[in-house]
């Protein structure tokens, strides 16, 4: 029998059981739509994910003390923490940085006029440090090299810490409040770019300084961090472990210092991202499942209806394998014609909010090529056991049929 007349054959039976055949087929417009949507919703929130992590800054090192010495007791007695050389150090050996700076972190209690005292986080750092950490100033300006040098008691401040003490980001500029005792005046307000997942130094209540000046206040040479900003996010892998190579060669052999970067973070982050999407999309692929068993349902219902039609054909000489033929292409249109409008479905959301707004939602291609294999998959496999009980009938009881 040719393609063309089952074909013919398969149309002719679903003109005749139109509603029957269509709510059949919603099964796998729903299934397939499904995975095209749950696809999407997981390749945007993984875009989301890594954007945010991007945006903390991707290109930078962060450099810590991790302790000195074999034995608890060596780590706590040698000593043998970062300093302002080893910054410079790495600076003149590491073409690859671009920015750096160290970051001395004080608990002082700060006092505003009227005798409030307010325990506060107070970090030293230097100009460079609002490039390498993506802050931005909402008010004000962030101190410069000029103010570094020239040892001036100038500070930003964290929109809560503004908020709380003086209303308001505009409010806080130009106030004065005093370290240790010394007169310190805001020049700024600053937020982080994006919250870092609590890696971040940074509390909700900080004042930033200059290093210069914040130095003086401890009395020694010693820094909490170091960050170092790469002029790409390809050197960062090596950049990090020539960083250690570098401040280790400064120390003693048993002192442990440790470079973190965020793109163990990306990684991670990206493959948790993936791992929920495949889940996700096995979930869809139950609705498609349960479409199945409604295809299988229909065409048993379909060769029970037919049965007579069955004996004639075979009584004209229709072989086995074309009454098999032709009541599994009957399950495959089904599926597949399903599978097509919710493909077409699915690809509406992305595609619509491409068109009418500005954000480009991003979408595979790939699913839409999973989703319509997965429908023909499952109109094979549904429709093979309704098709092989058509075409093993004895033509002599069909006929009998009534």
């Amino acid at each position: 029998m040719l393609m063309s007349e089952i074909l013919k054959l398969a149309m002719d039976s679903f003109k005749a059981s139109k509603t029957r055949f269509m709510l059949t087929a919603l099964g796998m417009v729903i299934g397939t739509a499904s995975v095209i949507l749950v696809v999407t919703i997981g390749m945007t929130g993984k875009q989301y994910v890594l954007d945010l992590i991007q945006k903390i800054g991707t290109n930078s090192v962060e450099l810590e003390y991790a302790g000195g010495g074999t034995t608890p007791a060596e780590r706590v007695r040698y000593n043998d923490y970062l300093t302002r050389d080893d910054e410079k150090a790495v600076d003149q050996q590491l073409p690859a940085v671009m920015y750096s700076s160290p970051v001395l972190a004080m608990h002082d209690s700060i006092s505003f006029g009227g005798g409030v005292v307010k325990d506060t986080l107070v970090l030293g750092v230097d100009p460079d440090y609002q490039k390498i950490r993506n802050l931005i100033v909402t008010v004000g300006r962030f101190f410069d090299q000029t103010d570094d040098s020239a040892h001036l008691h100038c500070a930003v401040v964290t929109q809560p810490f503004a908020r709380e003490r003086y209303g308001s980001d505009d409010e806080a500029v130009g106030q004065t409040f005093e370290i240790q005792g010394i007169p310190f005046t805001i020049i700024g307000v600053f937020k982080e770019a994006v919250s870092d997942f609590g890696q971040s130094e940074i509390e909700d209540e900080t004042i930033l300084v200059p290093f210069s000046v914040a130095r003086y206040f401890t009395g020694t040479e010693r820094v909490n961090q170091i960050y170092f900003s790469m002029r790409n996010m390809a050197e960062v892998p090596d950049a990090a472990k020539e960083v250690v190579r570098i401040v280790k060669s400064r120390h003693r052999p048993t002192s442990v210092y440790k470079a973190q970067t965020l793109g163990d973070l990306l990684k991670t982050a990206a493959e948790i991202a993936d791992a929920l999407t495949v889940v996700l999309v096995l979930v869809a692929c139950v609705t498609l499942a349960v479409g199945g068993v409604g295809i299988m349902n229909i065409m048993l219902a379909n060769v029970r209806a037919r049965i007579r039609e069955i004996g004639i054909r075979k009584a004209l000489g229709a072989t086995y394998r074309e009454i098999k033929l032709q009541f599994l292409t009957e399950a495959i249109i089904i599926s597949l014609s399903g599978g097509v409008v919710g493909t077409l479905l699915g690809l509406m959301l992305p595609l619509s909010i491409r068109f009418f707004t500005d954000y480009a939602l991003p979408f595979s291609w790939l699913s839409v090529l999973i989703a319509l294999a997965a429908a023909t998959l499952v109109g094979v496999i549904f429709g093979t056991v309704p098709a092989t009980r058509a075409a093993q009938m004895d033509p002599v009881e069909a006929l009998k049929y009534e």
